[in-house]
């Protein structure tokens, strides 16, 4: 049996403003949005295999979680095959990259998003 992972949900501040900086760099569509449960609203963008749910809910609680915490979200990897161009795209819309490395068999960087999600971005 193959499977593969297909989607993963996130709740962010803004779906529209995290759709625009994520397609931009990562040249993602989106494949559908609109209405989503308990009056929130929901932006599928990424490939046409692939895609990140980008959901807000109406009333907007957010609670500081880290990497300590059960079932947080640590970061999101993204495989690219520029890692140079992709961070000068992260760099263009104003975000800080950091945490640099080479390592075998790869190398990569790290931005957050506004709501603190990590990306991970890697190039092999």
């Amino acid at each position: 049996m193959t499977s593969k992972l297909e989607h993963i949900n996130l709740t962010v501040q803004n779906p529209k403003a995290a759709a625009n900086i994520l397609g931009q760099i990562f040249d993602w569509k989106i494949r559908w949005s609109g209405a989503a449960l308990d009056n929130g609203f929901t932006i599928h963008l990424g490939s046409d295999n692939t895609y990140l749910a980008l959901y807000c809910h109406e009333e907007k609680h957010f609670t500081q979680k880290s990497h300590k915490t059960l079932s947080n979200l640590n970061h999101i990897g993204i495989q690219v095959d520029d890692l140079d161009a992709v961070e000068q795209k992260v760099k263009n819309q104003g975000l800080k990259t950091y945490n640099h490395g080479d390592y075998e068999p790869g190398r990569r960087f790290y931005f957050d998003l506004e709501e603190g999600i990590e990306i991970e971005v890697v190039s092999y």
